[in-house]
């Protein structure tokens, strides 16, 4: 494909991925659709005549010239979103950006990504529960996706550099300034494990309607959002907002009722749009990302199963055969229990540490 095209799709006034992404279906690459005439481009969905002779696709590709010039000089990556490169959990968001300016030396489609976020006005206990989160997911190798933005974004970034964590800074802007400056040290240092991301061109400032599109980004690349501290209007609740319209995870860390800086997380786990979190243990075990061990010594599964029921034991070797994990209306069928005597034995397995629950209702040998 043509990076010039490319590039000038993203510069077509009036047209958004989800339109753009319709055009390159219909026409097989972006440079097809300049090259389309008023009446092809009239059969692709969402297409009237109004929009079809209202594109200025001449002034789309003026400015896509300028700015390849900008990336060739300034050797930053062009990622458009059919490329192998592109954000895997990205790519599966409607509305996520059809191409990325990056700059650094990453791999966007690690195992595990973690999106951290929260206020500017962060305090020393929300610094200090960041910093402990992101030591503790230094054991799973995690990707760690923020804003760069002052206070717990930039304090995830400089932790997991400390860490020797990847972490990639999302930016609202383009990637010819750094926003807030005081931040441009540890933006020059994330290039070496990690980087800078944007789909804002260069001369884009850091206009307050870029962040929250800036968000859908922060959201849509991870496996799940954690928010730290923040306000009941801050940005990190829209971005766990977006993260919930995704259908990603979303944790926030509780906090006094009374501080101002966690209003908002206790707002989201009030309302049931994050789970509390206190520690990457639990999100481990949420997110399933611990191995099942399924090599235990006989004499240890001897001694698990003389503290089962028979009803336990039960559920417990079907659940051990199906080697992956089983979902609740599955267990009921197999087990021919009623759901709630089989709710409350896999609850007091659960508890007792014998099996783990995982999102979707689902459950496997811990």
């Amino acid at each position: 494909m043509s990076l010039l095209h490319q590039i000038g799709l993203s510069f077509i006034k009036n047209i958004g991925p989800v339109l753009a992404k319709s055009l390159i279906t219909h026409f097989g690459d972006a440079e097809q659709v300049f090259k389309a005439s008023k009446s092809k481009l009239l059969h692709v969905p969402g297409f009237g005549e109004r929009r079809a002779g209202d594109l200025d696709l001449s002034s789309a590709l003026l400015r896509a010239e300028e700015e390849l010039r900008f990336i060739e000089k300034n050797n930053i990556d062009v990622i458009f979103y059919s490329d192998k490169t592109y954000p895997k959990r990205l790519k599966n968001c409607a509305d996520g950006p059809i191409l990325l300016y990056a700059k650094g030396n990453f791999d966007l489609n690690p195992r595990y990504v973690i999106s951290i976020v929260g206020t500017r006005n962060a305090t020393e206990y929300g610094k200090q529960l960041c910093r402990q989160l992101v030591e503790e997911l230094q054991q799973y190798n995690t990707l760690i996706v923020s804003g760069l933005a002052a206070g717990i974004d930039v304090c995830a970034h400089k932790e997991s550099l400390k860490q020797n964590l990847p972490t990639v800074g999302v930016l609202g802007h383009g990637l010819d300034r750094i926003y807030p400056a005081q931040n441009r040290s540890t933006a020059d240092k994330m290039l070496e494990n990690g980087g800078l991301i944007t789909e804002f061109p260069s001369g884009t400032i850091p206009d307050r309607e870029n962040f929250p599109q800036r968000n859908r980004i922060v959201a849509g690349m991870a496996d799940a959002t954690v928010v730290i501290e923040a306000s009941i209007k801050g940005g990190a609740l829209i971005t766990a907002e977006i993260a919930n319209s995704y259908n990603r995870d979303v944790f926030a860390f509780p906090g006094r009722v009374d501080d101002e800086f966690s209003e908002g997380c206790n707002f989201l786990i009030r309302n049931n749009k994050a789970a509390l979190l206190t520690c990457a243990a639990d999100l481990a075990y949420s997110l399933g990302w611990e191995e099942v061990d399924e090599t235990k010594p006989a004499k240890e599964q001897l001694t698990l199963f003389m503290d089962l029921s028979a009803d336990e034991k039960t559920i417990f070797d079907i659940i051990h055969e199906h080697k992956s994990p089983l979902a609740i209306d599955d267990l009921t069928i197999k087990t021919n229990m009623p759901m709630s005597q089989l709710a409350m034995n896999l609850l007091n397995m659960e508890m007792q540490g014998f099996i783990r629950s995982l999102p979707g209702k689902t459950y496997c040998v811990n």
